[in-house]
C-alpha cells in the first residue's frame, strides 16, 4: 500500500479563513474536458471546489494546479465503509483519492449528501462510515489536515422561523445527535446545503423576493436583539441554534451548497442569481458572519459551475451554471 506525502505548510495555508468556493456539478452530457475546467477556475481566482464524487480522471486533472477540493463519497458507498473494517476505509481511500491527487489539496471529505431527508435508507451508516474514514486518516496522520463531515439539506430542520427557534427534526435525533457528537470530537464542520430560492418558491407569499435576495431594507425581521435583512443569514443562524438546542454550541458551519437559477422558474434570471451570489460573496469575504455569529466567517460553496442538463426535478434546477460551457460567466460575479 502506498502512502502519500504532504506539506504541512501549504494545508495550513489552505485550510486557513473563510473561502469562496464552487461546486463542480458533472450531471451532464455536455461540459467541457477537466483541462478547460481548470482554466475557468484559476482564471476567475477560484481556489477551492466541491467534486461530488471522487472519479479519478476528474481528481487527477487537478493534481498539482494547488486547487483544494471537497470530495464526496457518494451515498451508494456509505455500507461498505460502515461495515467494513478501518484497514477497507484506509484502501478506498487510496485507491479512490489519494492515490489521483496530493493529500494537501484535500480539504474536505464530503460522506454522503442529504442523506437524513433525500436519502434516508443510507442514514445509519453515516457515523460509522465517518469513524472507519476517521481511523484510516489517524493512520495518515491527515486527522488534521482533512476534515470529515456530512451535507445535509436544510429541510432537517423541523423549525426554522424564526432562527432562534431553529430546531433538528425529532425524528433524526438518532441519527443527528451522533453525526454532531463526532463533528464536535474531531473539531470539524456542520455542512449544510442553503437555497433561499426554494424557500421563495414554497413560501413566495411570505417570503419576499427582496428578503431573498438581500434587499430587503426597511423590512427587516427582529428576532430578539437580533436583526434579519436577508434570508440566507437566516437560515444558517437556524442551523446554529439548533445545534445549540442538542448541546453542541461551537461547532463551525460550512454551507456547501448555495446559488440561485438563471432561468426555468420563478423569479429564476440572471439578474438575480448576480444580486443574490453577489451579496453571497461579498459576505463572505468581508467576514462579517451572521448576526447570531458575527464576525465569524461562513465558508460557502456557490452552485454551481455549469448548468446541468441531466439533472432530473423542476426546470430551474439545471440552470445553476455560473459559467457558460464556453468558459464565459453568464452574468459578472466576482469572487475575489
Amino acid at each position: 500500500m502506498k502512502f502519500i506525502n504532504f506539506n504541512v505548510k501549504e494545508c495550513l495555508l489552505i485550510a486557513g479563513g473563510a473561502a469562496i468556493g464552487i461546486c463542480y456539478g458533472r450531471v451532464a452530457d455536455n461540459l467541457p474536458p477537466s483541462s478547460k475546467v481548470i482554466d475557468v477556475l484559476k482564471s476567475n481566482g477560484i481556489s477551492t471546489t466541491r467534486i461530488f464524487n471522487a472519479d479519478g480522471p476528474t481528481l487527477q486533472s487537478f493534481s498539482g494546479t494547488g486547487i483544494s477540493l471537497m470530495i464526496g463519497v457518494p451515498n451508494e458507498i456509505l455500507p461498505s465503509l460502515a461495515s467494513g473494517t478501518a484497514l477497507f476505509s484506509l484502501q478506498w481511500l487510496e485507491t479512490n483519492i489519494l492515490s489521483h491527487l496530493p493529500s494537501f489539496q484535500v480539504r474536505y471529505i464530503a460522506v454522503g449528501n442529504e442523506v437524513f431527508s433525500i436519502d434516508p435508507f443510507y442514514s445509519p451508516y453515516v457515523v460509522p462510515a465517518m469513524i472507519n474514514l476517521y481511523h484510516a486518516l489517524q493512520v495518515l496522520n491527515l486527522t488534521d489536515s482533512i476534515k470529515l463531515s456530512s451535507p445535509q439539506a436544510a429541510s432537517v430542520l423541523s423549525i426554522s422561523y424564526p432562527p432562534s427557534a431553529g430546531t433538528f427534526n425529532p425524528y433524526l435525533q438518532s441519527v443527528m445527535v451522533p453525526l454532531l457528537r463526532f463533528l464536535d470530537s474531531t473539531k470539524s464542520p456542520f455542512m449544510i446545503n442553503v437555497y433561499p430560492y426554494i424557500s421563495y418558491l414554497n413560501s413566495f407569499e411570505s417570503v419576499t423576493l427582496d428578503y431573498a435576495l438581500f434587499r430587503s431594507g426597511d423590512n427587516e425581521i427582529q428576532d430578539g436583539g437580533l436583526t434579519y435583512g436577508n434570508l440566507f443569514d437566516a437560515s444558517v443562524d437556524a442551523v446554529v441554534y439548533a445545534m445549540e438546542r442538542e448541546g453542541f454550541a461551537g461547532i463551525p458551519l460550512v454551507v456547501t451548497e448555495t446559488g440561485w437559477p438563471t432561468s426555468g422558474g420563478l423569479a429564476a434570471s440572471k439578474e438575480n442569481a448576480l444580486a443574490y451570489n453577489g451579496n453571497v460573496v461579498r459576505r463572505v469575504l468581508s467576514d462579517v458572519g451572521t448576526p447570531k455569529i458575527p464576525g465569524r466567517g461562513v465558508e460557502v460553496y456557490l452552485f454551481d459551475l455549469f448548468d446541468e442538463n441531466g439533472k432530473g426535478g423542476e426546470e430551474y434546477e439545471k440552470h445553476f451554471g455560473i459559467f457558460g460551457l464556453d468558459g464565459m460567466k453568464l452574468y459578472d460575479l466576482a469572487f475575489n
